[in-house]
């Protein structure tokens, strides 16, 4: 014991002065002098390399480079994606299939989509029981709140229950749970999020959907629709009172529908309604995303994940909480056997933008205004979806290869929350 002390001690103060040379290297290393950092790439907007600045979390500066050191890779700077519907991810649901929230999920879900450059959200819950999404609300409420999740949870998405009950336009939303939209029920949600209900997509068809679609407006709430079968007259209508986003257009509505009369032509038709899309390959056709692509333009267009709990998941077979076998195939398809047909997505955001570029010959920029800046316009963020000095640094670092996007690195409000290996 005495000679373990005395070699303990044997030159203790050379060793202190080894240690700290050491640890002043280290604070230099990962706490930059004066707060700041510095991150060097190409610039999304017009791939010319730049030199970004961040203090207190912020964009401090934004330097062109002449050019990067040489053998450098060519890895690209850009703001986070924000997707406007999350239903879960990595085997967390936030109301589809049922299932009570932790706090631990949403964590964990926020966590796995920062490894895919998404650095805000909408927690999207959809169709369910009135206790299940109080409960869930409140657990996301919470979430919200989280220092550690840094601001990443923007606030909810309220995917029905007022919706069409129809078959087809109801889509994976369970029939015993729509109804006709009761303001007084969705205040009690709202009230259970800590008002944080930022978006609800409804059926403007249904009995009570219009005088809705006025309350949200005066509580500056977004109304979307989607799920629906209303007719021209009163999607204008319901466009007059204050909607302002198609859910996932293309989506959410029969296989057979009228050539003529259906949803789809005056939601195109009309310029004050944005559109988001859902470009994972699966959900729609080549065509499709270059129709809706080319009658919306950039400034129209979100891109959406609609991902369920099952993104993130190996290839194989699953079932659900209904008991239904579904299936992940190798390509990212997400099926339902029995029916062979889509079961939701699996899908991350990045992937649909990549295809979209590849789908719509679209710029960078345009695919990433689409996927981050469109958002936050729509939501009134001002602080995020763009890289400019005085916004909140959620960047993203990433390779480019044959429309392939990999996150090579995620920050979030400044702080460096992923680094791939």
């Amino acid at each position: 014991m005495n000679n373990k002390f005395m070699i303990k001690n044997i030159g203790r103060s050379h060793r202190w002065r080894q240690l700290i040379l050491v640890f002043s290297f280290f604070i230099i290393a990962v706490f930059p002098l004066h707060g700041k950092e510095k991150i060097k790439g190409f610039f999304y907007l017009d791939h010319q390399p730049v030199l970004i600045e961040i203090e207190h979390g912020k964009i401090a500066a934004i330097s062109r480079l002449e050019e990067l050191p040489e053998g450098s890779s060519r890895i690209y700077i850009a703001p986070g994606f924000i997707d406007n519907q999350v239903n879960g991810f990595a085997g967390v649901t936030f109301a589809l299939g049922g299932g009570k929230l932790t706090l631990e999920d949403v964590k964990k879900v926020t966590e796995e989509l920062w490894k895919l450059g998404v650095t805000s959200y909408l927690p999207t819950l959809t169709t369910n029981s009135r206790q299940l999404l109080l409960h869930n609300l409140s657990v996301l409420k919470n979430a919200k709140d989280d220092p550690g999740l840094h601001g990443s949870v923007l606030g909810f998405h309220l995917e029905g229950p007022f919706i069409s009950p129809d078959e087809g336009y109801r889509g994976a939303h369970p029939k015993k749970h729509v109804r006709k939209p009761d303001w007084d029920e969705f205040m009690e949600y709202h009230r259970a999020s800590g008002d944080n209900i930022v978006q609800v997509t409804l059926a403007p068809e249904m009995e009570g959907a219009l005088d809705f679609i006025s309350n949200c407006r005066k509580n500056d709430i977004v109304v979307a629709l989607g799920h629906h079968n209303a007719f021209s007259e009163t999607i204008t209508a319901a466009i007059d009172l204050g909607a302002r986003i198609a859910t996932h257009i293309g989506n959410g509505a029969a296989n057979m529908i009228n050539r003529h009369y259906n949803p789809f032509w005056p939601q195109l038709a009309d310029d004050r309604l944005m559109i988001s899309i859902i470009c994972d390959g699966f959900h729609l056709l080549p065509e499709e995303i270059k129709t809706f692509y080319k009658v919306k333009g950039v400034e129209k267009t979100i891109i959406t994940s609609d991902v369920t709990g099952y993104g993130g998941l190996p290839a194989g077979r699953y079932t659900t909480a209904e008991g239904d076998p579904i299936e992940i195939t190798p390509e990212g398809m997400l099926r339902n056997i029995a029916q062979n047909g889509l079961y939701g997505s699996a899908s991350p955001i990045l992937k649909g933008v990549g295809h979209i570029m590849k789908v719509t010959g679209c710029s960078l920029n345009e695919a990433f205004k689409m996927a981050s800046t469109n958002p936050a316009r729509l939501y009134g963020l001002k602080d995020r979806g763009e890289i400019k000095p005085g916004m909140r640094a959620d960047l993203i670092l990433f390779t480019l290869d044959n429309f392939n996007i990999k996150i090579h690195q995620t920050i979030v409000a400044g702080k460096v929350v992923y680094t791939s290996h």
